[in-house]
């Protein structure tokens, strides 16, 4: 248990901010689930709507060290192979 009142506050900080992660974390896994569904679908075009909202989140992920960044590119990249291979 924090026993200084920095530490206390520290403590505090990074309760709210895993939270905000979580959340981030949780919105770019549905963004990264809404594209496969629309490749699955076999629909290109909302596939390549969704990916832009899908890379966006992942850069942010990576920009603030939530993931790594070379997992936000490769994630990327195999959702962009994915639509590229629709037919």
């Amino acid at each position: 248990m924090a026993t200084h009142k920095s530490s206390e506050k520290r403590a505090k900080q990074d309760i709210k901010k895993t939270l905000v992660n979580k959340m981030n974390v949780s919105k770019s896994k549905t963004t990264t689930k809404k594209v496969r569904d629309a490749v699955t679908a076999g629909d290109k075009k909302t596939a390549a709507e969704h990916l832009s909202a899908a890379q966006s989140d992942l850069r942010k992920l990576a920009k603030t060290g939530v993931i790594k960044k070379k997992t936000a590119a490769r994630r990327t990249s195999r959702l962009a192979l994915q639509i590229n291979n629709l037919k």
